[in-house]
Protein backbone atom coordinates (compact mmCIF):
# COMPACT_ATOMS: atom_id res chain seq x y z
CA UNK A 1 0.00 0.00 0.00
CA UNK A 2 1.04 3.54 -0.93
CA UNK A 3 1.61 5.97 1.64
CA UNK A 4 -0.90 8.53 2.19
CA UNK A 5 0.09 11.91 1.87
CA UNK A 6 -0.67 14.71 4.24
CA UNK A 7 -1.52 17.85 3.08
CA UNK A 8 -0.11 20.88 4.47
CA UNK A 9 -2.04 23.67 5.99
CA UNK A 10 -5.78 23.93 7.74
CA UNK A 11 -8.60 22.09 5.78
CA UNK A 12 -11.05 23.54 4.14
CA UNK A 13 -13.99 25.13 5.44
CA UNK A 14 -16.04 24.53 2.44
CA UNK A 15 -19.03 22.63 2.14
CA UNK A 16 -20.65 21.00 -0.92
CA UNK A 17 -24.12 22.99 0.15
CA UNK A 18 -22.15 26.28 -0.26
CA UNK A 19 -22.81 26.22 -3.92
CA UNK A 20 -26.41 26.94 -4.03
CA UNK A 21 -26.62 29.43 -0.79
CA UNK A 22 -24.05 31.20 -2.60
CA UNK A 23 -26.45 31.31 -6.01
CA UNK A 24 -29.55 32.34 -3.86
CA UNK A 25 -27.24 35.31 -2.23
CA UNK A 26 -25.85 36.57 -5.78
CA UNK A 27 -29.63 36.07 -7.27
CA UNK A 28 -30.53 38.79 -4.17
CA UNK A 29 -27.51 41.03 -5.05
CA UNK A 30 -24.51 40.08 -2.93
CA UNK A 31 -20.85 40.76 -4.04
CA UNK A 32 -18.20 38.53 -3.35
CA UNK A 33 -17.45 40.76 -0.12
CA UNK A 34 -21.19 39.99 1.61
CA UNK A 35 -20.39 36.50 0.53
CA UNK A 36 -17.29 36.55 2.51
CA UNK A 37 -19.19 37.47 5.51
CA UNK A 38 -22.20 35.31 5.14
CA UNK A 39 -19.79 32.80 5.23
CA UNK A 40 -17.93 34.13 8.41
CA UNK A 41 -14.52 34.14 5.92
CA UNK A 42 -12.24 36.85 3.92
CA UNK A 43 -13.07 37.59 0.26
CA UNK A 44 -9.49 35.53 -0.71
CA UNK A 45 -10.76 32.66 0.45
CA UNK A 46 -14.11 33.22 -1.51
CA UNK A 47 -11.49 33.94 -4.71
CA UNK A 48 -9.71 30.20 -3.43
CA UNK A 49 -13.37 28.32 -3.07
CA UNK A 50 -13.97 29.50 -6.91
CA UNK A 51 -10.35 28.03 -7.92
CA UNK A 52 -10.92 24.50 -6.07
CA UNK A 53 -14.60 24.19 -6.72
CA UNK A 54 -15.84 24.73 -10.24
CA UNK A 55 -19.32 23.98 -9.08
CA UNK A 56 -19.28 27.00 -6.77
CA UNK A 57 -17.60 28.96 -8.93
CA UNK A 58 -19.85 28.29 -11.77
CA UNK A 59 -23.56 28.95 -9.60
CA UNK A 60 -21.77 32.35 -8.58
CA UNK A 61 -21.92 33.19 -12.00
CA UNK A 62 -25.19 31.90 -12.89
CA UNK A 63 -26.68 33.70 -9.73
CA UNK A 64 -24.98 36.94 -10.84
CA UNK A 65 -25.99 36.92 -14.40
CA UNK A 66 -29.97 36.26 -13.51
CA UNK A 67 -29.84 38.93 -11.34
CA UNK A 68 -27.51 41.75 -13.19
CA UNK A 69 -30.29 40.47 -16.66
CA UNK A 70 -33.45 41.27 -14.46
CA UNK A 71 -31.45 44.94 -13.47
CA UNK A 72 -30.66 45.19 -16.78
CA UNK A 73 -34.53 44.65 -18.35
CA UNK A 74 -36.06 46.49 -15.37
CA UNK A 75 -33.74 49.88 -16.44
CA UNK A 76 -34.72 49.23 -20.17
CA UNK A 77 -38.47 49.76 -19.19
CA UNK A 78 -37.60 52.87 -17.08
CA UNK A 79 -35.38 53.96 -20.03
CA UNK A 80 -37.78 53.82 -22.72
CA UNK A 81 -41.40 53.96 -20.75
CA UNK A 82 -43.71 50.69 -20.17
CA UNK A 83 -47.21 50.33 -18.70
CA UNK A 84 -49.20 47.77 -16.51
CA UNK A 85 -52.35 46.46 -15.76
CA UNK A 86 -54.09 48.07 -12.51
CA UNK A 87 -57.17 48.24 -10.79
CA UNK A 88 -59.07 51.41 -9.89
CA UNK A 89 -61.05 51.07 -6.49
CA UNK A 90 -63.73 53.45 -5.88
CA UNK A 91 -66.53 53.87 -3.66
CA UNK A 92 -69.78 54.99 -5.56
CA UNK A 93 -72.83 55.14 -3.37
CA UNK A 94 -72.03 52.89 -1.01
CA UNK A 95 -70.64 49.64 -3.39
CA UNK A 96 -67.19 49.54 -4.19
CA UNK A 97 -66.18 49.73 -8.34
CA UNK A 98 -63.22 47.91 -9.51
CA UNK A 99 -62.70 49.56 -12.74
CA UNK A 100 -59.34 48.23 -14.87
CA UNK A 101 -57.09 50.42 -16.23
CA UNK A 102 -53.60 50.43 -17.78
CA UNK A 103 -51.12 52.56 -15.95
CA UNK A 104 -48.44 54.13 -18.29
CA UNK A 105 -45.00 55.07 -17.30
CA UNK A 106 -43.18 58.27 -19.53
CA UNK A 107 -39.58 57.09 -20.66
CA UNK A 108 -36.86 58.30 -17.60
CA UNK A 109 -34.35 60.30 -19.34
CA UNK A 110 -31.74 59.48 -16.47
CA UNK A 111 -32.52 55.90 -16.83
CA UNK A 112 -31.96 56.14 -21.00
CA UNK A 113 -28.53 58.10 -20.32
CA UNK A 114 -27.34 55.34 -17.93
CA UNK A 115 -28.00 53.00 -20.55
CA UNK A 116 -26.37 54.38 -23.17
CA UNK A 117 -22.88 55.39 -21.14
CA UNK A 118 -23.09 51.75 -20.15
CA UNK A 119 -24.46 50.04 -23.40
CA UNK A 120 -22.07 52.87 -25.80
CA UNK A 121 -19.45 54.69 -24.00
CA UNK A 122 -17.34 55.66 -27.14
CA UNK A 123 -20.72 57.59 -27.95
CA UNK A 124 -22.36 58.77 -25.01
CA UNK A 125 -19.51 59.26 -22.06
CA UNK A 126 -19.23 62.34 -20.20
CA UNK A 127 -15.77 63.15 -21.46
CA UNK A 128 -15.12 62.44 -25.15
CA UNK A 129 -11.17 62.22 -26.33
CA UNK A 130 -9.85 64.25 -28.98
CA UNK A 131 -6.95 63.40 -30.83
CA UNK A 132 -5.04 66.63 -32.78
CA UNK A 133 -2.95 65.48 -35.66
CA UNK A 134 0.03 68.15 -36.65
CA UNK A 135 1.77 70.74 -34.82
CA UNK A 136 1.85 74.09 -33.66
CA UNK A 137 4.75 75.49 -32.67
CA UNK A 138 5.00 78.39 -30.20
CA UNK A 139 6.73 80.75 -32.95
CA UNK A 140 3.51 80.02 -34.90
CA UNK A 141 1.06 80.66 -32.49
CA UNK A 142 2.56 83.83 -31.77
CA UNK A 143 2.48 85.52 -35.03
CA UNK A 144 -0.87 84.08 -35.50
CA UNK A 145 -2.03 86.31 -32.54
CA UNK A 146 0.06 89.20 -33.48
CA UNK A 147 -1.46 89.13 -37.08
CA UNK A 148 -4.78 88.78 -35.22
CA UNK A 149 -3.95 91.79 -32.91
CA UNK A 150 -3.10 94.04 -36.00
CA UNK A 151 -6.17 93.09 -37.61
CA UNK A 152 -4.97 91.47 -40.56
Amino acid sequence: MAAEEKKIGRPSAYKPEYAEQARKLCLLGHTDAELASFFEVSEQTINAWKHAHPVFLESIKKGKAVADSEVAAKLFHRATGYEHPEDDIRAVDGSIVITPTVKHYPPDTAAAIFWLKNRQRDKWRDKQEVEHTGEVSLIQRIQEARKRARGE
